[in-house]
This record gives C-alpha cells, structure tokens and sequence, in this order.
C-alpha cells in the first residue's frame, strides 16, 4: 500500500495550554510556509482573548475600558458564536462564567479549527490539530488509514476509555475534571459541576463540538437528551462510579480495536 510522505509536525505551548500539530501531506513549499503562519495565529489569539494578560483587548472589555464595537474583528466574531452557543444550548453554554466576561470555553475551539481552516487552504487535506486534547482532523493518517484517537479514562490513570475512529473529517472535544478540576461551572449558580466524570463529544467543527461539551457537562443528568436533539453531534459520558452513557450513534465513531489493548 502506498505511503504518505514524511510528515510535518510541530508542538507549541500557547494559551496555557499544548498545541500539536500532525500534517501527513506533501510538505509543499505552501505547506511548510503556513505551520508557521498557524502558530502566530494562535499566539495572537492568545494575546487578544487571555483572560490572565490585564491589557488584552478581552480584559479590556470586560472592565469595561473599551467596547466591543472598539475590538479587533475576531472579538465581534467570538462572541457571536458565544451567544449563538448560548441560544442553542439554553444557555448552559455562557461567556460570562460568575458573572465575568471570560469566552475561553468557545476559544481554544475556535482557535484550533481556525489555524487548521488556515493549513487546509494552503493544501493540507490529511492533518490533525491538537490543542489541549481537543482535536480537528482533516482527511487520514496514511492511505486507507483513519485517524485513532485515544479517549482517557478520567477515573483509570493510564487507561483509555475508548478509541474514536475517523472516517472523514472530525472535531473531538472532552470535558473534564481529571486534570483542571472543577473548572466548568452552573451557569445558574456559579458553582463547580462535579455530575460527570469526562464527556466526548464528537462533530463537525470543534468551535462548537467543543462549546457543546462543556454546556453538557454543565447540564450534567439531562445532557444526553439534549445531546440526542443536535443534528450531527454524538458523545460519550463517564459518570464517577464508572458507569458509561452514549448517545445513540457514538458507536458509529468507536474503534473494533479493545480501548485497553490499544
């Protein structure tokens, strides 16, 4: 069987966080001129969205030191798809966490499939974007070959969950508290949400397969009813005493090959 040529990867640590990326087409001259391109992309989404920087232009607004109207563009942007985010999971999904503005629960998303938006137009149709976990993947991993991705067990250290298979392109997004904490919060109360242990969920952009993952998670019980109801999304809880919940086509997506064997 054919192979594809070398790869190009790279791995950046920007937004707090560790960014990976895995090209598996011809490194072109094009190829080779955007991963550098995509990396100052997502240092100047750091630099516009940190929520830790007191001079970022989203600090800056919500202290009220500037207005939105004011903003670079990609603020506007962000937090339309805060608010159509909002809209579409009854407002479990909120940019303003407590009561502060903070949209970092729709940006690394956003930012992950705009750099891998940015590497596809300059020719990529096989890579994958990894920012923290939460993955963009474009086309295969070789010739005839999907692209596996590993799903950590939140309550067995070194264990993998399950192994999502993509067949075409796919964004993974899983919420958490194994490594964070209880950082994902009641929108309704402002109080750390501890009814699931992890949540995948799997669709066709990460923007916002990744915003819905944490309204999920916030949602906690009810999530996979509400999950059921989204057209083109599916997913995976973990509740604390180990029991598993899948909506009813995650199956679709999952690996013949034993999580644990892998």
């Amino acid at each position: 069987m054919p192979e594809f040529p070398p790869a190009l990867r790279h791995v950046e640590h920007v937004m707090g966080t560790v960014f990976s990326f895995d090209i598996r087409d011809r490194p072109t001259a094009s190829l080779r001129r955007a991963l550098p391109e995509a990396v100052r992309l997502l240092h100047r989404i750091d630099a516009v969205f940190s929520t830790y920087r007191p001079g970022s232009h989203i600090s800056r607004l919500a202290r009220q030191e500037t207005t939105l109207d004011d903003c670079p563009q990609e603020v506007r942007e962000v937090m339309r798809l805060c608010d159509q985010a909002a809209d579409l999971s009854d407002g479990w999904f909120t940019a303003t966490p407590a009561g502060r503005l903070d949209p970092s629960g729709l940006v690394k998303g956003w930012a992950v499939e705009s750099a891998s938006r940015l590497l596809a137009d300059a020719g990529a149709r096989n890579c994958c974007v990894n920012g923290g976990g939460d993955l963009q993947i474009r086309g295969r991993t070789g010739p005839g070959t999907p692209w596996r991705i590993g799903i950590a067990h939140p309550l067995r250290p070194g264990d993998l969950a399950t192994v999502v298979t993509a067949h075409h392109d796919l964004a993974i997004a899983t919420s958490g508290t194994v490594e964070r904490g209880g950082h994902i919060l009641d929108p309704r109360h402002g109080t750390p949400v501890s009814t699931l242990a992890s949540l995948t969920v799997v669709g066709a952009g990460l923007t916002m397969t990744d915003a819905f993952a944490t309204a999920a998670f916030a949602r906690g019980d009810d999530a996979g009813d509400w999950l059921e109801s989204l057209a083109g999304y599916e997913a995976m809880a973990i509740f604390p005493d180990g029991s598993e919940e899948r909506t009813s086509g995650f199956h679709r997506y999952e690996s013949d090959v034993s999580p644990r064997a892998w």
